[in-house]
């Protein structure tokens, strides 16, 4: 049940109730535009990753600036975003199960849908599932370049696959899942560098393959906000998946440019605004967002705009804040923004996006997609 809103359009950011899921509009609209400049002068396609935000107004803003459609991870995100006016959608993962499948091939029927296989039967079951729908899906062959997740092996054991695809009635062969997702947060820029130009081999290698049997990839697509660059470099990829370039994240914050500085391409879009519930101490304060309100798989929050105050530890719906020698004073019912360690589960944590503009509340957008993982 989606909850109450925490703000109406047009109220100060300061009324906003907490835990509250933050847009800065201009810094997102900064990442949009400055991503579209950057893919274009690559040379290379932006299907952003909708994982990443579960907002097909955010997607619709994505395609506006020049991205070609959307990927995801689960069919449920898929029929979200379809639903939501998206007719391009990559659900850049394996689906199983009859259910889902059938689900899938339904989807097919609406927009143009796209899938990753790794797995023989898996490719079987797809072929049933949108021969029953009279269907065309468009299949992608995942292939395992160091992230050590799903995909087969480069080499033949994709081409086996790609040759199965080719066999089926209602599926078309897309090209290749290429995605390195322990390089984004490689913190070195070189080392990042270097995963990535290892990564192109094993491409590269069932490229060959793929052409030596005769069938032509005609997609490579993969890559992430930490590597875009890297894959676009290389010219093995035809497609980028960045996603989370539009929010930003502590973690992402973490990773070091050419000049060993930290990254600050694009700028910190996402927050979650909190509000100072206790101050017990004069060096500890606690505020009304924990584990509810921000993830932190990947690290605490990082507090926002107030010196020698640091984000200390989170239980279920308190974060404790510890203050400084040099920290201002604090007040019961203080609003404090927070930048969380990593934006795609904070995101699923909230229904609402409220978008400020300079303080005041343009837009509320529903995380449409919230807690779809089916």
């Amino acid at each position: 049940m989606i909850q109450n809103k925490p703000a109406e359009v047009g109220m100060s950011i300061q009324d906003v109730d907490t835990p509250a899921l933050i847009i800065d509009l201009d810094a997102f609209e900064h990442n949009l535009n400055l991503m579209s400049k950057s893919v274009a002068n690559l040379g290379i396609a932006h299907r952003p990753h909708a994982k990443t935000h579960k907002s097909p107004v955010i997607a619709r803003k994505q395609i506006a600036v020049g991205a070609v459609g959307q990927c995801c991870q689960k069919v449920s995100e898929a029929e979200v975003l379809v639903a939501g006016g998206v007719d391009d959608v990559l659900i850049s993962n394996q689906v199983v199960g009859s259910q889902k499948l059938e689900r899938l091939a339904g989807l097919a029927c609406q927009a143009r849908i796209g899938v990753c296989v790794d797995n023989q039967e898996n490719v079987e079951a797809v072929n049933v599932a949108a021969s029953k729908f009279g269907c065309q899906i468009n299949v992608l062959v995942e292939i395992d370049i160091g992230a050590g997740r799903c995909g087969v092996a480069p080499g033949m054991p994709a081409v086996k696959l790609a040759e199965t695809i080719e066999k089926m009635s209602n599926l078309k062969f897309g090209g290749l899942q290429a995605y390195q997702g322990r390089a984004q947060h490689i913190r070195g820029f070189s080392e990042r560098k270097i995963a990535i130009e290892k990564a192109s081999k094993y491409v590269l290698k069932t490229i060959e393959f793929l052409k030596k049997a005769g069938i032509n990839c005609p997609l490579v697509t993969g890559g992430g906000t930490g590597t875009y660059q890297f894959e676009a470099g290389t010219g093995v990829w035809d497609e980028i998946q960045a996603g989370s370039y539009c929010f930003m994240d502590a973690d992402y914050g973490l990773n070091l440019t050419e000049n060993g500085d930290y990254f600050n391409t694009f700028r910190n879009s996402l927050f979650v605004l909190s509000t100072i519930m206790s101050a017990p101490t004069k060096d500890r304060a606690v505020l009304d967002a924990g584990h509810k309100a921000s993830a932190i798989d990947s690290g605490l929050p990082r507090v926002v705009d107030l010196p020698d105050v640091e984000f200390v530890g989170a239980s279920d719906e308190h974060g404790t804040l510890a203050l400084g020698r040099n920290a201002p004073a604090v007040s019961l019912g203080q609003k404090i923004k927070l930048i969380p360690g990593h934006c795609d589960p904070t995101v699923n944590l909230h229904d609402w996006y409220v978008g400020v503009r300079e303080n005041v509340v343009e837009a509320m957008w529903p995380v449409a997609a919230r807690g779809a993982t089916f």
